[in-house]
Order: structure tokens, then C-alpha cells, then sequence
């Protein structure tokens, strides 16, 4: 089966997980997902992730999800850029997501990066999600 939007697909995983209170979820495997959880990891909304590679069966990653105080860290996880519409920014209109609080991911020419990091490398690109 395949997916039309793999992307949303992972976000819905994420908040579904920690509506249920899961620790773990497990995603399948591809490199621009590893990307997106990076960013999700250094910025501190995701503990971590793993990548499993069974010889049998298909790649998947394996996301520990974080919690402070019973409540999950990610508060709302939205796609913004879907594949029916493609939402794009320049380094000097990237939106702020509630006034910096928050963070917005993009896709930009040299990799995945936060809203800040586009915006001090003055880079724009296409606006993955927005998280808070």
C-alpha cells in the first residue's frame, strides 16, 4: 500500500501516540522522516528515535515520545505544505509560530532545518509543519 502524504502520515502517528500516552510509536523508514525527527530531536520535543533494520521484514523507526508532568511536549503538531498544496517561504517571511515559542520546519536547499536556523542562514523553503 502505498501512502499519499507519508509526511502527514508521520504526524498523525506522533499525535496519535501521545493522545494514547504511548512511550513508543514506530514509523516506516525513509531518509526525509529521519531528517524531520532530527530536528524534532534537537529542538527537545522527542527523546529519540531508532532505526530498525530486521533482514525479513521492512525498515521502520522506532520514536520515544516525551512527556513532562504526565502531559505530552507536543502540543499540536499540524502540516502546513501538503501534497495538494505546496506552501513556500522566503528567509524574510517565514512566519513566526506563537511569536517564537513554537517552531515551524522547512525544507530548504541546504537540508532540514527549524524556522531559526533558515532564518539565520537566510535560506527560505517549503513549510513542512508547525509544532508547539
Amino acid at each position: 500500500m502505498t501512502l499519499v502524504d507519508p509526511i502527514g502520515d508521520m504526524l498523525t502517528r506522533i499525535r496519535n501516540g501521545q493522545m494514547r500516552s504511548l512511550n513508543n510509536i514506530e514509523i516506516p523508514f525513509s531518509n526525509f522522516r529521519t531528517k524531520i525527527l532530527d530536528v524534532l530531536k534537537k529542538e527537545g520535543y522527542i527523546i529519540n528515535y531508532v532505526i530498525s533494520d530486521n533482514k525479513n521484514t521492512i525498515k521502520s523507526i522506532l520514536v520515544k515520545l516525551k512527556y513532562y508532568d504526565g502531559q505530552p511536549v507536543i502540543k499540536e503538531i499540524k502540516r502546513i505544505s501538503k501534497p495538494g498544496r505546496r506552501v513556500y517561504s522566503r528567509a524574510t517571511s517565514i512566519p513566526k509560530v506563537l511569536n517564537g515559542l513554537g517552531l515551524a520546519i522547512l525544507s530548504t536547499s541546504k537540508g532540514v532545518m527549524s524556522d531559526v536556523e533558515a532564518t539565520k542562514n537566510n535560506l527560505g523553503g517549503e513549510i513542512i509543519c508547525r509544532i508547539f
